[in-house]
Protein backbone atom coordinates (compact mmCIF):
# COMPACT_ATOMS: atom_id res chain seq x y z
CA UNK A 1 0.00 0.00 0.00
CA UNK A 2 3.01 2.68 1.09
CA UNK A 3 4.64 2.21 -2.77
CA UNK A 4 0.80 2.16 -3.91
CA UNK A 5 -0.05 5.37 -3.85
CA UNK A 6 3.17 7.61 -4.87
CA UNK A 7 3.10 5.47 -7.91
CA UNK A 8 -0.73 6.43 -8.68
CA UNK A 9 0.41 10.07 -7.04
CA UNK A 10 2.95 10.01 -9.78
CA UNK A 11 0.54 8.84 -12.41
CA UNK A 12 -1.69 11.23 -11.98
CA UNK A 13 0.87 13.90 -12.18
CA UNK A 14 2.08 12.62 -15.77
CA UNK A 15 -1.72 12.41 -16.74
CA UNK A 16 -2.25 16.11 -15.42
CA UNK A 17 1.16 17.74 -16.81
CA UNK A 18 0.22 16.01 -20.45
CA UNK A 19 -3.41 16.71 -20.18
CA UNK A 20 -4.25 19.32 -17.78
CA UNK A 21 -4.71 22.31 -20.59
CA UNK A 22 -7.32 19.94 -22.24
CA UNK A 23 -8.90 18.63 -19.79
CA UNK A 24 -9.51 22.22 -18.19
CA UNK A 25 -10.23 23.55 -21.51
CA UNK A 26 -12.49 20.69 -23.60
CA UNK A 27 -13.80 18.48 -20.88
CA UNK A 28 -14.39 20.11 -17.14
CA UNK A 29 -15.81 23.27 -18.52
CA UNK A 30 -17.85 24.48 -21.61
CA UNK A 31 -16.92 27.22 -23.00
CA UNK A 32 -19.61 29.77 -24.25
CA UNK A 33 -19.48 30.91 -27.26
CA UNK A 34 -21.58 32.83 -29.56
CA UNK A 35 -24.16 31.79 -32.01
CA UNK A 36 -22.04 32.22 -34.60
CA UNK A 37 -18.10 34.39 -35.62
CA UNK A 38 -16.65 34.93 -38.74
CA UNK A 39 -13.30 36.88 -38.97
CA UNK A 40 -13.56 39.83 -40.78
CA UNK A 41 -17.40 39.43 -41.57
CA UNK A 42 -20.93 38.87 -40.16
CA UNK A 43 -21.69 35.88 -39.49
CA UNK A 44 -25.72 36.36 -40.08
CA UNK A 45 -25.21 38.00 -43.24
CA UNK A 46 -22.11 36.31 -44.38
CA UNK A 47 -22.20 32.71 -43.88
CA UNK A 48 -24.93 30.27 -45.79
CA UNK A 49 -25.22 26.37 -45.12
CA UNK A 50 -24.32 24.47 -48.51
CA UNK A 51 -26.66 21.43 -47.18
CA UNK A 52 -28.73 19.33 -46.49
CA UNK A 53 -30.26 20.98 -49.98
CA UNK A 54 -33.41 19.37 -51.96
CA UNK A 55 -32.11 15.38 -51.73
CA UNK A 56 -35.60 13.57 -51.97
CA UNK A 57 -33.67 10.84 -49.50
CA UNK A 58 -32.69 12.55 -46.34
CA UNK A 59 -29.74 9.36 -45.93
CA UNK A 60 -28.01 10.73 -49.17
CA UNK A 61 -28.02 14.68 -48.63
CA UNK A 62 -25.19 16.94 -47.74
CA UNK A 63 -25.11 16.37 -44.06
CA UNK A 64 -22.71 15.36 -41.42
CA UNK A 65 -20.08 15.56 -42.76
CA UNK A 66 -16.59 14.88 -42.16
CA UNK A 67 -13.78 16.40 -44.32
CA UNK A 68 -13.64 19.09 -47.53
CA UNK A 69 -10.40 19.87 -49.39
CA UNK A 70 -10.06 22.50 -52.19
CA UNK A 71 -9.22 20.67 -55.91
CA UNK A 72 -6.79 23.22 -57.25
CA UNK A 73 -7.24 23.28 -60.80
CA UNK A 74 -3.98 24.48 -63.10
CA UNK A 75 -4.09 25.82 -66.82
CA UNK A 76 -0.58 23.93 -67.17
CA UNK A 77 2.40 22.63 -65.58
CA UNK A 78 4.63 25.03 -64.19
CA UNK A 79 1.51 27.52 -63.59
CA UNK A 80 2.26 29.37 -60.36
CA UNK A 81 -1.21 29.58 -59.28
CA UNK A 82 -4.51 27.64 -60.45
CA UNK A 83 -6.76 29.15 -62.28
CA UNK A 84 -9.44 27.74 -60.56
CA UNK A 85 -10.56 25.68 -57.20
CA UNK A 86 -13.50 23.17 -56.71
CA UNK A 87 -14.71 22.26 -52.92
CA UNK A 88 -15.25 18.62 -52.81
CA UNK A 89 -16.45 17.21 -49.21
CA UNK A 90 -17.78 13.85 -47.50
CA UNK A 91 -20.72 13.27 -45.81
CA UNK A 92 -22.12 10.43 -44.32
CA UNK A 93 -26.06 11.22 -43.26
CA UNK A 94 -25.93 7.77 -41.22
CA UNK A 95 -22.81 8.53 -39.51
CA UNK A 96 -25.13 8.09 -36.18
CA UNK A 97 -25.67 4.75 -37.03
CA UNK A 98 -22.16 3.70 -38.26
CA UNK A 99 -19.25 5.50 -36.89
CA UNK A 100 -16.33 3.26 -36.48
CA UNK A 101 -14.22 5.51 -34.31
CA UNK A 102 -16.79 7.01 -31.85
CA UNK A 103 -19.78 4.19 -32.21
CA UNK A 104 -21.96 2.96 -32.80
CA UNK A 105 -21.87 -0.25 -35.47
CA UNK A 106 -25.07 -0.48 -35.56
CA UNK A 107 -26.03 -0.83 -39.01
CA UNK A 108 -23.91 0.18 -42.30
CA UNK A 109 -26.51 0.86 -44.35
CA UNK A 110 -26.47 3.09 -46.55
CA UNK A 111 -23.88 4.41 -47.98
CA UNK A 112 -22.05 8.08 -47.85
CA UNK A 113 -22.01 10.53 -50.38
CA UNK A 114 -18.99 12.81 -51.99
CA UNK A 115 -19.85 16.07 -53.02
CA UNK A 116 -18.38 19.20 -55.66
CA UNK A 117 -19.08 22.78 -55.46
CA UNK A 118 -17.37 25.56 -57.27
CA UNK A 119 -15.55 27.86 -55.13
CA UNK A 120 -16.30 31.28 -56.72
CA UNK A 121 -16.89 34.98 -56.32
CA UNK A 122 -21.05 33.52 -56.88
CA UNK A 123 -22.63 31.35 -54.88
CA UNK A 124 -24.14 28.21 -56.40
CA UNK A 125 -25.57 25.07 -55.50
CA UNK A 126 -23.59 21.63 -54.52
CA UNK A 127 -23.67 18.82 -56.59
CA UNK A 128 -23.53 14.73 -55.10
CA UNK A 129 -20.13 13.05 -57.34
CA UNK A 130 -21.18 9.81 -58.67
CA UNK A 131 -18.73 6.86 -58.28
CA UNK A 132 -18.55 4.95 -61.23
CA UNK A 133 -17.57 1.49 -61.61
CA UNK A 134 -18.00 0.90 -57.43
CA UNK A 135 -18.28 -2.48 -56.68
CA UNK A 136 -21.92 -3.39 -55.57
CA UNK A 137 -22.30 -4.46 -52.03
CA UNK A 138 -19.25 -2.50 -51.20
CA UNK A 139 -19.87 0.00 -48.27
CA UNK A 140 -18.84 3.40 -48.35
CA UNK A 141 -18.69 4.82 -45.11
CA UNK A 142 -16.22 8.23 -45.87
CA UNK A 143 -13.90 10.21 -43.55
CA UNK A 144 -10.54 11.76 -44.30
CA UNK A 145 -9.96 12.39 -47.99
CA UNK A 146 -7.30 14.27 -50.31
CA UNK A 147 -7.04 14.91 -54.12
CA UNK A 148 -3.96 15.79 -56.32
CA UNK A 149 -4.11 18.81 -58.76
CA UNK A 150 -5.21 18.44 -61.76
CA UNK A 151 -2.52 20.18 -64.59
CA UNK A 152 -4.15 21.02 -67.90
CA UNK A 153 -7.47 19.39 -67.70
CA UNK A 154 -6.15 15.75 -66.88
CA UNK A 155 -7.77 13.69 -64.36
CA UNK A 156 -6.67 13.58 -60.93
CA UNK A 157 -6.20 10.79 -58.12
CA UNK A 158 -8.51 10.97 -55.50
CA UNK A 159 -7.96 9.30 -52.13
CA UNK A 160 -10.95 8.17 -49.57
CA UNK A 161 -10.53 6.58 -46.13
CA UNK A 162 -13.56 4.35 -46.06
CA UNK A 163 -14.65 2.87 -43.07
CA UNK A 164 -16.29 0.30 -44.02
CA UNK A 165 -18.44 -3.12 -42.53
CA UNK A 166 -15.51 -5.61 -42.56
CA UNK A 167 -12.20 -2.91 -41.97
CA UNK A 168 -11.15 0.02 -43.03
CA UNK A 169 -9.60 0.46 -46.09
CA UNK A 170 -8.50 3.39 -48.42
CA UNK A 171 -10.18 3.84 -52.20
CA UNK A 172 -9.08 5.07 -55.19
CA UNK A 173 -10.72 7.00 -57.93
CA UNK A 174 -9.79 9.33 -60.73
CA UNK A 175 -12.00 12.37 -61.05
CA UNK A 176 -12.00 15.18 -64.12
CA UNK A 177 -12.68 18.72 -63.89
CA UNK A 178 -14.70 18.29 -66.76
CA UNK A 179 -17.18 16.27 -65.82
CA UNK A 180 -16.57 16.50 -61.55
CA UNK A 181 -20.06 15.05 -60.88
CA UNK A 182 -18.09 11.37 -61.70
CA UNK A 183 -15.29 9.96 -59.81
CA UNK A 184 -14.32 6.84 -61.27
CA UNK A 185 -13.45 4.11 -58.78
CA UNK A 186 -9.85 2.50 -60.06
CA UNK A 187 -9.36 0.16 -56.57
CA UNK A 188 -9.38 -0.61 -52.77
CA UNK A 189 -6.62 -0.06 -51.29
CA UNK A 190 -5.70 -2.73 -48.03
CA UNK A 191 -2.92 -3.26 -45.95
CA UNK A 192 -2.58 -4.74 -42.28
CA UNK A 193 -1.03 -1.18 -41.40
CA UNK A 194 -4.51 0.63 -42.04
CA UNK A 195 -5.75 -0.19 -37.93
CA UNK A 196 -7.66 2.66 -37.72
CA UNK A 197 -6.91 5.39 -40.82
CA UNK A 198 -8.42 8.88 -40.34
CA UNK A 199 -6.68 11.24 -42.46
CA UNK A 200 -4.02 11.30 -45.71
CA UNK A 201 -1.93 13.67 -46.91
CA UNK A 202 -0.49 13.01 -50.74
CA UNK A 203 3.11 13.46 -50.87
CA UNK A 204 2.65 12.29 -54.97
CA UNK A 205 -0.07 11.25 -57.16
CA UNK A 206 0.26 7.81 -55.81
CA UNK A 207 2.10 8.21 -52.20
CA UNK A 208 0.47 9.66 -48.98
CA UNK A 209 0.58 9.46 -45.51
CA UNK A 210 -2.18 8.20 -43.27
CA UNK A 211 -2.84 8.28 -40.04
CA UNK A 212 -3.98 5.60 -37.37
CA UNK A 213 -5.91 7.34 -35.02
CA UNK A 214 -6.13 3.94 -32.00
CA UNK A 215 -4.32 0.91 -31.68
CA UNK A 216 -7.35 -0.75 -30.69
CA UNK A 217 -10.62 -0.17 -32.40
CA UNK A 218 -14.32 -0.77 -31.72
CA UNK A 219 -14.47 -3.24 -34.09
CA UNK A 220 -12.24 -5.87 -32.02
CA UNK A 221 -14.52 -7.84 -29.84
CA UNK A 222 -15.61 -7.81 -25.82
CA UNK A 223 -12.79 -5.01 -25.68
CA UNK A 224 -13.90 -2.93 -28.26
CA UNK A 225 -16.06 -0.84 -26.52
CA UNK A 226 -14.27 0.15 -23.85
CA UNK A 227 -10.14 0.40 -24.49
CA UNK A 228 -10.28 2.79 -27.49
CA UNK A 229 -12.26 5.30 -25.03
CA UNK A 230 -8.97 4.15 -22.56
CA UNK A 231 -7.07 4.93 -25.00
CA UNK A 232 -8.15 8.52 -25.93
CA UNK A 233 -9.23 9.35 -22.03
CA UNK A 234 -5.72 8.73 -20.75
CA UNK A 235 -3.98 9.71 -24.19
CA UNK A 236 -2.00 6.66 -24.62
CA UNK A 237 1.00 7.29 -27.08
CA UNK A 238 0.00 3.77 -29.41
CA UNK A 239 -0.89 4.73 -32.67
CA UNK A 240 1.15 5.92 -35.81
CA UNK A 241 1.40 7.25 -38.96
CA UNK A 242 2.26 5.38 -41.82
CA UNK A 243 3.80 6.49 -45.24
CA UNK A 244 2.43 4.42 -48.51
CA UNK A 245 3.55 4.27 -51.87
CA UNK A 246 1.57 2.01 -54.33
CA UNK A 247 1.98 0.37 -57.30
CA UNK A 248 0.57 1.33 -60.79
CA UNK A 249 -3.14 0.05 -61.00
CA UNK A 250 -3.45 -3.27 -62.85
CA UNK A 251 -6.31 -5.19 -64.15
CA UNK A 252 -4.66 -8.57 -62.79
CA UNK A 253 -5.64 -9.25 -58.75
CA UNK A 254 -2.68 -9.59 -56.84
CA UNK A 255 -2.12 -9.82 -53.13
CA UNK A 256 -1.45 -6.21 -52.33
CA UNK A 257 -1.48 -2.57 -53.79
CA UNK A 258 1.61 -1.52 -51.66
CA UNK A 259 4.92 -1.07 -53.11
CA UNK A 260 5.90 0.33 -49.87
CA UNK A 261 5.04 0.96 -46.81
CA UNK A 262 7.18 2.61 -43.66
CA UNK A 263 6.39 3.94 -39.98
CA UNK A 264 7.01 7.38 -40.34
CA UNK A 265 6.20 8.84 -37.33
CA UNK A 266 5.02 7.02 -33.70
CA UNK A 267 4.20 6.86 -30.50
CA UNK A 268 1.11 9.49 -30.85
CA UNK A 269 -1.87 9.99 -28.62
CA UNK A 270 -4.43 9.93 -31.47
CA UNK A 271 -3.24 11.50 -34.35
CA UNK A 272 -6.41 12.73 -36.19
CA UNK A 273 -5.59 15.21 -39.62
CA UNK A 274 -2.04 15.41 -40.76
CA UNK A 275 -1.74 18.11 -43.84
CA UNK A 276 1.70 18.31 -45.55
CA UNK A 277 2.90 21.78 -46.50
CA UNK A 278 3.16 23.30 -50.14
CA UNK A 279 7.13 23.51 -50.20
CA UNK A 280 6.88 19.59 -49.05
CA UNK A 281 9.50 19.80 -46.07
CA UNK A 282 6.78 20.08 -43.19
CA UNK A 283 3.79 18.26 -41.70
CA UNK A 284 1.25 18.64 -38.83
CA UNK A 285 -0.64 16.32 -37.13
CA UNK A 286 -3.26 17.12 -34.72
CA UNK A 287 -3.68 14.99 -31.77
CA UNK A 288 -7.27 15.13 -30.49
CA UNK A 289 -6.33 13.56 -27.14
CA UNK A 290 -3.87 16.27 -26.24
CA UNK A 291 -5.19 19.15 -27.23
CA UNK A 292 -2.32 19.96 -29.76
CA UNK A 293 -0.50 19.91 -33.11
CA UNK A 294 2.19 18.77 -33.40
CA UNK A 295 4.61 20.04 -36.36
CA UNK A 296 7.46 17.58 -38.04
CA UNK A 297 10.21 18.15 -40.40
CA UNK A 298 9.56 16.03 -43.46
CA UNK A 299 12.50 14.23 -45.46
CA UNK A 300 11.37 14.35 -49.09
CA UNK A 301 13.71 11.12 -49.81
CA UNK A 302 12.78 8.85 -47.14
CA UNK A 303 9.44 10.49 -46.04
CA UNK A 304 10.69 10.25 -42.52
CA UNK A 305 9.22 12.64 -39.99
CA UNK A 306 10.92 14.20 -37.57
CA UNK A 307 9.31 16.13 -34.48
CA UNK A 308 10.31 19.36 -34.38
CA UNK A 309 9.69 20.08 -30.29
CA UNK A 310 9.65 23.66 -30.32
CA UNK A 311 6.84 23.56 -32.34
CA UNK A 312 4.14 21.90 -30.55
CA UNK A 313 1.05 23.99 -30.62
CA UNK A 314 -1.89 23.72 -28.23
CA UNK A 315 -4.91 24.82 -28.26
CA UNK A 316 -8.55 25.66 -26.86
CA UNK A 317 -10.43 22.99 -28.50
CA UNK A 318 -9.94 19.48 -29.42
CA UNK A 319 -8.28 19.51 -32.57
CA UNK A 320 -9.52 17.03 -35.71
CA UNK A 321 -8.84 18.28 -39.33
CA UNK A 322 -5.71 20.05 -40.37
CA UNK A 323 -5.33 22.17 -43.68
CA UNK A 324 -2.04 24.09 -44.73
CA UNK A 325 -3.50 26.85 -46.74
CA UNK A 326 -1.45 29.73 -48.27
CA UNK A 327 -0.83 32.73 -45.58
CA UNK A 328 -2.95 36.20 -45.90
CA UNK A 329 0.09 37.74 -44.90
CA UNK A 330 -1.47 39.61 -41.96
CA UNK A 331 1.06 38.20 -39.60
CA UNK A 332 3.11 35.77 -41.60
CA UNK A 333 7.03 35.91 -42.01
CA UNK A 334 8.05 34.48 -46.02
CA UNK A 335 5.63 33.40 -47.33
CA UNK A 336 4.90 30.40 -44.89
CA UNK A 337 1.97 28.50 -45.05
CA UNK A 338 -0.62 28.91 -42.28
CA UNK A 339 -2.50 25.90 -40.44
CA UNK A 340 -6.04 26.09 -40.25
CA UNK A 341 -7.35 23.89 -37.59
CA UNK A 342 -11.01 22.71 -36.97
CA UNK A 343 -11.96 21.01 -33.41
CA UNK A 344 -14.48 20.71 -30.64
CA UNK A 345 -14.46 22.98 -28.04
CA UNK A 346 -16.35 20.44 -25.84
CA UNK A 347 -15.46 16.88 -25.82
CA UNK A 348 -18.56 15.40 -23.75
CA UNK A 349 -20.79 17.74 -25.80
CA UNK A 350 -19.71 15.75 -29.51
CA UNK A 351 -19.83 12.69 -27.47
CA UNK A 352 -23.44 13.23 -26.74
CA UNK A 353 -23.73 13.93 -29.95
CA UNK A 354 -22.38 10.76 -31.64
CA UNK A 355 -25.18 9.01 -28.62
CA UNK A 356 -28.12 10.68 -30.19
CA UNK A 357 -28.73 12.54 -26.89
CA UNK A 358 -32.22 14.35 -26.45
CA UNK A 359 -30.92 18.04 -27.00
CA UNK A 360 -27.41 17.77 -27.29
CA UNK A 361 -25.24 19.51 -29.34
CA UNK A 362 -21.88 20.52 -29.84
CA UNK A 363 -20.03 23.67 -31.21
CA UNK A 364 -17.25 24.67 -33.40
CA UNK A 365 -14.25 26.23 -33.53
CA UNK A 366 -11.65 27.07 -36.63
CA UNK A 367 -8.36 28.73 -36.11
CA UNK A 368 -5.35 29.55 -38.20
CA UNK A 369 -1.94 28.89 -36.91
CA UNK A 370 0.28 31.57 -38.48
CA UNK A 371 4.00 31.85 -38.49
CA UNK A 372 5.61 35.16 -36.61
CA UNK A 373 8.09 36.76 -35.30
CA UNK A 374 8.45 40.04 -33.22
CA UNK A 375 5.35 40.16 -32.09
CA UNK A 376 3.79 40.17 -28.53
CA UNK A 377 2.95 36.70 -27.63
CA UNK A 378 0.65 37.67 -24.30
CA UNK A 379 -1.78 39.68 -26.54
CA UNK A 380 -3.54 37.89 -29.97
CA UNK A 381 -6.49 36.87 -31.35
CA UNK A 382 -7.76 40.09 -30.46
CA UNK A 383 -11.21 40.54 -32.80
CA UNK A 384 -12.91 37.46 -31.95
CA UNK A 385 -16.19 36.75 -30.12
CA UNK A 386 -14.10 34.30 -27.34
CA UNK A 387 -10.38 34.65 -27.90
CA UNK A 388 -8.03 31.92 -27.58
CA UNK A 389 -5.91 34.03 -25.62
CA UNK A 390 -7.55 33.41 -22.68
CA UNK A 391 -7.25 29.86 -22.54
CA UNK A 392 -3.66 29.43 -24.34
CA UNK A 393 -0.16 30.79 -24.79
CA UNK A 394 0.93 31.41 -28.15
CA UNK A 395 4.52 30.36 -28.18
CA UNK A 396 7.98 31.36 -29.82
CA UNK A 397 7.62 31.46 -33.77
CA UNK A 398 3.65 31.86 -33.87
CA UNK A 399 -0.01 33.37 -33.09
CA UNK A 400 -3.31 31.99 -33.08
CA UNK A 401 -6.04 33.90 -35.19
CA UNK A 402 -9.75 32.40 -34.46
CA UNK A 403 -11.89 32.21 -37.75
CA UNK A 404 -14.58 30.61 -36.87
CA UNK A 405 -16.91 30.09 -33.74
CA UNK A 406 -20.42 28.77 -33.05
CA UNK A 407 -22.36 27.38 -30.29
CA UNK A 408 -23.72 24.63 -32.16
CA UNK A 409 -27.25 25.20 -31.51
CA UNK A 410 -29.18 24.68 -34.68
CA UNK A 411 -32.40 26.45 -33.86
CA UNK A 412 -30.61 29.81 -33.37
CA UNK A 413 -28.87 29.54 -36.48
CA UNK A 414 -25.80 27.83 -35.08
CA UNK A 415 -23.30 25.41 -36.60
CA UNK A 416 -22.26 22.20 -34.62
CA UNK A 417 -19.46 19.64 -34.58
CA UNK A 418 -16.34 21.32 -36.38
CA UNK A 419 -14.40 19.04 -38.05
CA UNK A 420 -12.27 20.65 -40.99
CA UNK A 421 -11.69 24.35 -41.78
CA UNK A 422 -10.53 25.60 -45.40
CA UNK A 423 -9.95 29.15 -46.56
CA UNK A 424 -10.24 29.90 -50.63
CA UNK A 425 -6.84 32.29 -50.92
CA UNK A 426 -8.40 34.15 -53.96
CA UNK A 427 -11.78 34.63 -52.69
CA UNK A 428 -10.85 34.71 -48.94
CA UNK A 429 -14.38 32.46 -48.52
CA UNK A 430 -13.69 30.36 -45.43
CA UNK A 431 -15.92 26.99 -45.60
CA UNK A 432 -16.53 24.52 -42.45
CA UNK A 433 -17.61 20.99 -42.53
CA UNK A 434 -19.76 19.24 -39.04
CA UNK A 435 -19.06 15.74 -38.63
CA UNK A 436 -22.69 15.36 -37.03
CA UNK A 437 -23.72 18.98 -38.33
CA UNK A 438 -27.14 18.85 -40.23
CA UNK A 439 -26.36 21.65 -42.31
CA UNK A 440 -23.10 19.48 -43.45
CA UNK A 441 -20.66 22.36 -44.89
CA UNK A 442 -20.54 26.18 -43.59
CA UNK A 443 -19.73 28.63 -46.47
CA UNK A 444 -18.62 32.19 -45.30
CA UNK A 445 -17.89 35.13 -47.72
CA UNK A 446 -16.55 37.77 -45.31
CA UNK A 447 -17.26 41.27 -46.71
CA UNK A 448 -14.37 42.28 -44.77
CA UNK A 449 -11.89 40.73 -47.10
CA UNK A 450 -8.97 38.26 -45.80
Amino acid sequence: MSRTIPFIAVLLAVFLYRSGSMIKNSVLFKTTLPVGYVANGDYAADCKPLGPGSEPDPLNALTYCEDAVLWELYGKVGDARPSSRLLLTTCDANRKSWNTVMGPLRDPNPRGTLWVYPSTSQRSQPKRVTLKDYPEGHDFHPLGFEVWPSYGGNSSNLYVINHARERTVIEQFAINPSNPTIAKHIRTISSPYFVSPNSVALTSPDSFYVTNDHLITRRWPIIGPIVPSLESIFALPLSFISHVTLKPPSAEPRSSEIENHIFAAKFIAFPNGISVSSNGRQAAVASSSLGRVFFYSRDPATNILTPQNDKTVTLPFCPDNVRFTEGEGEFGEGGEDELLVAGHPHFPSIIALAKNVPGATSGSWVVSIIPSTGHDQRSFDTQAAVSASQFVSAGPGYTLKTLFQSNGELEEGGFASSTTGIRDPDTGAIYVAGLYAEKGVMECRPKGGL
